[in-house]
């Protein structure tokens, strides 16, 4: 693993996809030039967050249709539908799966890591999250009755690309789990019977995930809100506080949570979280057309810093900037976002080296 400086600023997830990328990752099938042009396009990506300064960077999550979706790369047993609720893409699981060879998620990791100079983060979803997306009680009933039970066999094909990833080399491998931030909102927990246990099982799965591997850094994401800055849906209030228990149990090094939502910054709870985390800190906005300056930034992780030492915080935006590959979000003010971002930690590091 790279040494990483003191307040370590780093990249979520996915970066808005330019026409090119979002062109080629709808083609079902691919020639030489059709690779060598994304190859050139992650290029240009990880050079682009190189040159705002980020220590530890990522593919932009280009090559994939959907965070999501991508589990659709690891097993056979998946259908891609337009869902009726909304009228967009939905992968939703039709037949019991099957695993591919793996590899597809270890290929993305490769590169980034041969184009990289700085750290490399690649990102997994969880699988409790799989089972809240891509489960339906009717288009999944022949295979899977249950929703647990598809999530259960979602484990296998994420540790086989886990394997590969072992002895690659990779900084960070973070598992993307928004649904799991959600049991903080009142109304959330009033959908389920017993919303504690539902997160318990959560909790459980991830665990299972990343059980028995060595020399990776393993981090969850949590977020409550990706859609809504980019496609105007609900924003999920609450503190971290109904979650604590369940976070503390999690078999992982690092949690990147959000800092910048209404509730969020629940400056009580990251006191009580355990005291080996390492805190990944969403102080950078990922609204479309908020601007950020390094001196908010810089407030954000200082009122952080009343509760938690400065060694285990790393700066990171709320959350990826365009969740799906369609979401348009202008990437000339993801970059000077994450400039400010890098200018906050230089702040920082001055101040408190």
């Amino acid at each position: 693993m790279k040494a990483l400086p003191l307040f370590p600023a780093s990249i979520v997830g996915s970066i808005p996809r330019p026409l090119v990328v979002r062109e080629l990752i709808e083609k079902p099938h691919w020639d030489t030039a059709d690779t060598a042009t994304m190859d050139a396009a992650i290029r240009f990506v990880v050079s682009m967050q190189e040159r705002a300064g980020l220590d530890v960077v990522n593919d932009g999550e280009w090559r994939r249709r959907s965070y999501i979706g991508v589990i659709s790369e690891l097993a056979t047993g998946f259908t891609l539908e337009i869902n009726p609720a909304d009228g967009r893409p939905w992968t939703v699981v039709t037949d019991r799966l099957t695993p591919k060879p793996p590899g597809f998620i270890a290929a993305e990791a490769k590169f980034v890591k041969q184009v990289a100079s700085v750290a490399t983060k690649i990102t997994l979803p969880a699988p409790a999250l799989l089972g809240e997306r891509l489960w339906d009680p009717e288009r999944s009933k022949k295979a899977y009755p249950e929703r647990d039970v598809f999530v259960r066999d979602c484990v296998a094909p994420l540790r086989a690309e886990i394997e590969l990833l072992q002895d690659m080399g990779v900084d960070v491998v973070q598992i993307d789990d928004p649904h799991l931030c959600l049991f903080v909102d009142p109304d959330v927990r009033r959908q389920y019977d017993n919303p504690d246990r539902a997160a318990d099982f959560a909790i459980e799965m991830i665990n299972e995930t990343v059980y028995g591997f060595k020399d990776i850094k393993f981090a969850v994401h949590l977020c409550r809100r990706a859609g809504a800055r980019v496609r105007g849906e609900k924003h999920h209030a609450g503190t971290y506080g109904p979650i604590l228990g369940q976070l503390n149990r999690l078999k992982v090094h690092h949690l990147t949570m959000e800092f910048t939502a209404a509730g969020a910054g629940d400056l009580e709870s990251l006191g009580r979280l355990r005291e080996d985390f390492e805190l990944g800190l969403g102080v950078v906005d990922v609204t479309p057309g908020a601007p950020e300056a390094a001196s908010l930034i810089v407030s954000r992780v200082e009122r952080a810093l009343a509760c938690i030492d400065k060694k285990r915080v790393t700066l990171n935006p709320d959350c990826g900037f365009a969740p799906g590959s369609a979401a348009k979000v202008d990437i000339d003010e993801v970059y000077l976002k994450l400039k400010a971002e890098v200018e906050a930690a230089q702040i920082l590091r001055a101040k408190y080296a």
